[in-house]
């Protein structure tokens, strides 16, 4: 086969594989649409922000079609999560054919464990952030306001932080593969801690919202999980070298 027929072979093969990646998303979001529907996902999405407002109060739309179009784009983000592992199968199938031995059997367990990352990520900041984060604003809320949130403004305000927390989840798949691939060492990463602690208020300070709580709720499960990826790349690491240990033995 030559060079061009097997590049295009490739782009063939990644056409298919876009292909099922998106009906996985589309099959999914059809029964989400059908049930329990667009506005029952946007109702729970939004439970968090109700719950701190005043009894009676609800949000507000000030477009036109935002009533529709809201909801749909929560249902779309629900059915990518829901239809994830699906997506991320299909990365694994078209990249798997290129890798050594050894590579496969590192990135399989990453590609599943990154996923269970990124969700716990979610759910963290869905569970635990949202509700002490509109807790926290409703009370220096003035006497003289009503709050009355507008759901687009509501669900780029949850997409932000939903990714925020997501990527700050994967910080332990991220150290394990620098050390893994020699590119730092766990003493040098170990040793730089103090530049992590800071970098970590930085980021938390421009990716959430302009208060204290969430900037700290952020910046420290990013830390912990800093300490976290430590942790293993270091058991890791003394497994290898034991292993090498028995090889070289034998």
């Amino acid at each position: 086969m030559s060079t061009e027929d097997s590049f295009i072979s490739h782009l063939v093969e990644l056409r298919d594989r876009l292909i099922r990646a998106l009906l996985a998303v589309g099959v999914v979001f059809i029964v989400l649409f059908l049930y329990p529907g667009a506005s029952t996902i946007y109702d729970l999405l939004a439970q968090p922000m109700l719950a701190t407002l005043p009894p009676g109060t609800r949000m507000i739309a000030t477009g036109v079609i935002t009533p529709f179009m809201v909801p749909v784009k929560v249902t779309m983000l629900a059915a990518f999560v829901v239809a994830l592992p699906v997506v991320l199968y299909q990365a694994w199938a078209f990249v798997a054919p290129g890798l050594y031995m050894h590579e496969k059997k590192l990135a399989l367990p990453l590609i599943v464990s990154s996923t269970l990352l990124f969700i716990m990520g979610m759910s963290f900041c869905y569970f635990f952030v949202f509700k002490t984060v509109f807790h926290f604003i409703a009370t220096f809320a003035p006497q003289s306001i009503t709050p009355a949130p507008d759901i687009e403004a509501y669900l780029n305000f949850v997409m932000t932080m939903f990714l925020a927390f997501g990527i700050t989840f994967e910080v332990p798949i991220a150290v394990i593969l620098l050390v893994k691939t020699g590119v730092v060492t766990v003493e040098k990463l170990a040793a730089a801690r103090g530049y992590v602690v800071v970098g970590a208020f930085v980021i938390a300070a421009v990716v959430t919202p302009p208060d204290v709580v969430s900037q700290f709720m952020l910046a420290v499960p990013l830390c912990v999980l800093f300490e976290l990826g430590l942790l293993v790349s270091r058991f890791i690491k003394k497994k290898e070298t034991e292993e090498r240990a028995i090889v070289e033995k034998n």
